[in-house]
């Protein structure tokens, strides 16, 4: 039924991931799916921003968020899964939604938590990738 699961994880926020992981890898081992899990980074290249950082930063951030994605899944991901690893910039549930078009994702699983105020006047990220994305999306709470 489904062919290529997308994952979306925040590194640095573990609620992101921690009930929505197990989930992916349970989906992915029924279908014999590809688990795409990948991590949004911000967009410190706005001449306004990189002005800021030393030339050469964004390679330097990504090639660390490559890393660090890389050792979660081996950590994390059982080998019998396959995986695709996915480092972005921008805007996250924007990315998140381009990144599911573009490899044609047939489902993305996200984790989500109790929504805060700002939440509530933002909108958190998950709410945002089901309202705007036109592929199914599962939200683990």
């Amino acid at each position: 039924m489904y062919q290529h699961i997308l994952l979306p994880v925040d590194l640095g926020n573990e609620s992101s991931w921690v009930k929505a992981l197990p989930t992916a890898i349970e989906y992915c081992g029924a279908f014999g799916a590809t688990l795409h899990v990948m991590t949004v980074m911000p967009d410190f290249g706005s001449p306004m921003v990189a002005q800021f950082f030393p030339s050469g930063h964004e390679d330097q951030m990504m090639a660390n968020a490559n890393e660090v994605l890389h050792k979660f899944v081996a950590d994390r991901v059982p080998d019998t899964i396959k995986v695709q690893h996915i480092i972005a910039d921008g805007s996250i549930y924007k990315t998140i939604i381009d990144t599911a078009e573009d490899i044609g994702a047939d489902l993305i699983i996200m984790g989500s938590h109790r929504p805060e105020l700002q939440d509530y006047l933002l909108g958190p990220n998950a709410a945002r990738v089901v309202r705007h994305s036109n592929k199914s999306v599962l939200v683990v709470r």
